[in-house]
């Protein structure tokens, strides 16, 4: 059973910028964030050659892994007040060497972390 524990939440003003972390107990292969109610936000694959993101976060949101650390992390600039909830670490052992948008691809959550983006 992989654990997923979240780090790097809080509160910031619009504009701003949180960085999100996820440590993973043991190595994973597609990895991503989701956010209120299991809503995508971006996917990395294991290499990292695949990288997806949802519309209204392309070009503010970075998603990245470390492999060796078995870490993700989810580098988030211009923060706008609706990117306010609770963001959730996802993670597969499926072996693929891709990444999924859809959250029943994932077998392992987070508990989540609240971000909140005050206007």
């Amino acid at each position: 059973q992989v654990q997923l524990v979240e780090f790097g939440g809080g509160l910031v003003q619009a504009g701003g910028s949180l960085r999100l972390s996820c440590a993973a107990s043991e190595r994973t292969f597609g990895m991503g964030w989701f956010r209120k109610d299991r809503e995508f936000v971006a996917a990395i694959s294991w290499s990292g050659s695949s990288i997806y993101y949802e519309d209204s976060v392309k070009g503010r949101f970075t998603i990245s892994r470390d492999n060796v650390q078995n870490t993700m992390t989810l580098q988030m600039n211009s923060l706008k007040p609706e990117d306010t909830a609770v963001y959730y670490c996802a993670a597969t052992r499926a072996l693929s060497s891709t990444a999924s948008r859809t959250s029943s691809a994932y077998a392992y959550w987070g508990r989540g972390i609240q971000v909140t983006v005050s206007s």
